[in-house]
């Protein structure tokens, strides 16, 4: 933004959220991996999102780009996953959530949630058969847990339900805020076995007899994410279709275990986005002579943003490496998710009051950022349930009702 009263030699530094360099720990081949996603998100997201953002659509155009750059099954080994380690995983995520956190959401639910269900709680064959077409975003995938009347309670309180009749179980019940489910081919749908009460896992394709979407409109948050209330109406779903080895709801435990961690880094992701944007703004916006990032109350808003992001983003690495150790326990994970999203609201609500009024429209960016880390506070466990969980481990006593 010129203006004919400042300096012409001021050069901003180049911005950077990684302040640490916390992606340098990583090996050559797996920065050059995140290299590329830099590279997506940059070319192929940023110039399309906020259209899509306000249009409440998915831009499906981004799924083979997004195959091409192989990020399926970030630490999974074999079935065509992509390999390497956890704390790449979780960098894969912070680098989508950099630049849209509806995009890293997708790819969280697709290759966490969905097929991470196959890879911890399916046979052998189970995984042969659909986690190869998963990991090249050929079969895209979709995870039925939270109900319409339960979320936080769906461990102990699920209303769908299942039963056997023979070869077949029979699924009735509903799901609701379930990303992807309206174009997804793979639907992991969990349920409550009639009599026993044990939750188990089956695997529905969008086309069986007894399974409908109806997508969720109106959201202010992670608009181009697809989330759907999908209905089982006697739902016939053949025993080769269940998860042969999801017999509980600790099974289930085993996944959001897993892929809590990758929310958490969403939550980095997604500050640290909103951090670059407020910071490349304050060394643009020109105010009484010279960019707003020369005041004092300026830098102090920046200098609290990039503490935020710099304590998380240290705070994940750590969990990263805990994960690859196969060390991490559920309070782990827990902290990370509480703690992080926490800090991501605040981060967030510091960039929009950098930029005043501007901080609301869309070409700006920020405004999705703040809406954004509304969804990521309250997904994959609210920051209650997380916080309960922690202080079970802390104190030796359960709080929970």
């Amino acid at each position: 933004m010129a203006n004919p009263q400042m300096k012409s030699d001021y050069a901003p530094p180049p911005i950077e959220g990684d302040f640490y360099r916390i992606a340098n720990v990583l090996n050559e081949g797996e920065r050059a991996l995140l290299r590329r996603v830099r590279d997506f998100t940059e070319g192929v997201i940023a110039p399309l999102i906020e259209e899509y953002w306000g249009r409440d659509e998915f831009p499906f155009a981004i799924i083979p780009k997004m195959a091409e750059i192989s990020i399926g099954g970030v630490g999974y080994q074999g079935y065509g996953a992509a390999g390497g380690s956890w704390l790449l995983n979780g960098l894969v995520a912070m680098e989508l959530a950099r630049v849209d956190a509806s995009v890293a959401t997708f790819w969280g639910v697709h290759t966490g949630l969905s097929a991470g269900s196959i890879y911890l709680c399916g046979d052998e064959a189970q995984k042969q058969r659909w986690l190869p077409s998963m990991m090249r975003f050929e079969k895209i995938g979709s995870f039925g847990l939270t109900e319409p009347l339960v979320g936080s309670a769906t461990s102990g309180g699920m209303m769908t339900t299942c039963r056997r009749e023979g070869e077949v179980w029979i699924l009735n019940g509903q799901k609701k805020w379930i990303g992807n489910a309206t174009f997804a081919d793979v639907n992991v749908i969990w349920a409550r076995e009639e009599g026993t009460n044990q939750v188990k896992g089956f695997v529905v394709g969008k086309d069986n007899p007894g399974f409908s979407v109806e997508k969720i409109r109106t959201k202010m948050a992670l608009r181009v994410v697809q989330n759907g209330l999908i209905t089982l109406k006697d739902c016939r779903v053949p025993e080769p279709d269940r998860l042969q080895n999801a017999n509980s709801f600790k099974d289930t435990a085993k996944v959001l275990r897993m892929t809590r961690t990758g929310v958490a880094w969403f939550a980095v992701g997604c500050q640290m986005g909103a951090y670059e944007h407020a910071l490349r703004y304050a060394t643009e916006r020109v105010q009484f002579g010279r960019p707003i990032g020369g005041f004092q109350l300026v830098q102090d808003l920046l200098v609290r943003m990039l503490g935020n992001v710099t304590a998380t983003q240290a705070m994940m690495l750590r969990l990263g490496q805990l994960q690859d150790e196969g060390v991490m326990r559920d309070e782990h994970a827990s902290l990370a998710k509480a703690f992080c999203t926490v800090k991501c609201r605040e981060t967030v609500g510091y960039a929009r009051e950098l930029l005043g009024g501007n901080g609301i429209l869309l070409e700006n960016h920020i405004g999705r950022f703040v809406a954004d880390a509304e969804a990521i506070y309250s997904y994959e466990g609210t920051r209650e349930i997380n916080t309960l969980i922690v202080g079970k481990s802390i104190t030796g006593l359960s709080a929970f009702v």
